[in-house]
């Protein structure tokens, strides 16, 4: 038996769909407390899961169980004080995406972890991903040249109707740290950087397409202040454009597509199927999609999302029983670099110009 690790879990939303379930897989994970805005909704997750201890109050979980894990699933705007108590309580801290609410924050809790040791990991699980980590090895062993462009569109109906979304949600307030970049584009920053490093420069637009909205429970109006569309065009440093895309704003789900053109060939996924599909020049396309063997383990939800954090969460599991950094996990330094990205777009969006990424 190895060293049994003692977790506490704040948030009990994307925590119970993924954190929870991911966490019970692995051996010696005791989960001690779980902390949320209400403490129902604390409550009915900690008895879903068997952890004893259930909390409204973050603060007072963190004060009375030390723990040497501490998962964070919050409105992003909680991300830097949360994070920053954690890993000043002796925890390792896996924060979920986007980082921060600026790059200032996200330095801020970067510098704070690596001062204290800690292992430190954002959210961004589909680095975990079979299929998005075999075009990152299919890119650098050059099966389709030079990478010359990458085009992805994330489309989604989820937030086009006016009420679709409850008074007060914070996935649509600036202020809470909500909107598209943020819940989608910080994914799509990752993987480009995971795919063909850093960004370089950016133009981008953000726009708030369904402002008036209204609350379906009790028919009052109400506004929402974040962007539901968002596109940008990313100059990477190895010289390869890459346009992004994403709407809730539309009224039908096309889903998420990415197409990367090489030098030689070309790579395209879709998560209407998850097939990834590769050709080369002069070839037809061939299926050359890998399953992920932790989607048949028990507890663990549905889609790519909830299986992907599994061996996120295990290979930090593992780090911080080995006392090691993390292999293959975007780290606060990863977040860092996403968030220097997404300020850079938003500024893009206000001045209406392109953008250089420090």
């Amino acid at each position: 038996m190895g060293q049994t690790i003692k977790a506490a879990i704040i948030g009990a939303s994307f925590a119970k769909a993924a954190y929870l379930p991911a966490l019970k897989t692995i051996d010696d994970v005791e989960i001690v407390a779980v902390a949320s805005a209400r403490l129902d909704s604390a409550k009915a997750t900690a008895d879903a899961f068997g952890v004893p201890n259930a909390y409204d109050d973050w603060r007072a979980m963190l004060e009375q169980h030390p723990v040497d894990f501490v998962g964070i699933a919050t409105p992003t705007v909680h991300h830097a004080p949360m994070t920053l108590a954690a890993l000043d309580c002796g925890a390792h801290v896996l924060c979920e995406k986007p980082m921060a609410m600026n790059a200032d924050e996200a330095r801020q809790m970067l510098e704070r972890a690596e001062a204290w040791g800690r292992v430190h990991a954002i959210g961004h699980e589909l680095r975990f991903n079979p299929n998005r980590r075999k075009i990152r090895d299919l890119i650098a062993s050059g099966a389709i040249g030079s990478v010359r462009h990458v085009n992805i569109v994330n489309i989604s109906g989820t937030w086009g109707d006016p009420a679709s979304r409850p008074a007060g949600d914070w996935w649509s307030l600036a202020e809470m740290g909500g909107g598209r970049l943020g819940a989608n584009g910080s994914h799509q920053i990752d993987l480009l950087r995971f795919w063909l490093g850093e960004v370089g420069a950016v133009s981008g637009q953000m726009a708030t397409m369904v402002a008036d909205r209204i609350d379906k429970q009790t028919g009052q109006p109400w506004t929402a202040t974040a962007d539901d569309q968002v596109s940008f065009t990313a100059e990477m440093q190895n010289g390869a454009l890459a346009s992004v895309f994403i709407s809730s704003a539309a009224r039908h789900t096309i889903g998420n597509s990415t197409q990367i053109f090489g030098s030689e060939g070309t790579i395209r996924l879709a998560d209407a199927d998850e097939k990834l599909l590769v050709a080369r020049v002069g070839e037809d396309f061939q299926d050359m999609s890998e399953g992920d063997p932790n989607m048949s383990l028990p507890g663990v939800g549905k889609g790519i999302w909830n299986v992907s954090v599994v061996g996120m969460m295990r290979e930090i599991i593992a780090a911080i029983r080995e006392a090691r950094a993390p292999q293959g996990v975007a780290t606060f330094a990863d977040g860092l670099q996403t968030q220097k990205v997404m300020d850079a777009i938003r500024q893009s969006s206000r001045e209406r110009r392109w953008i250089q990424v420090d």
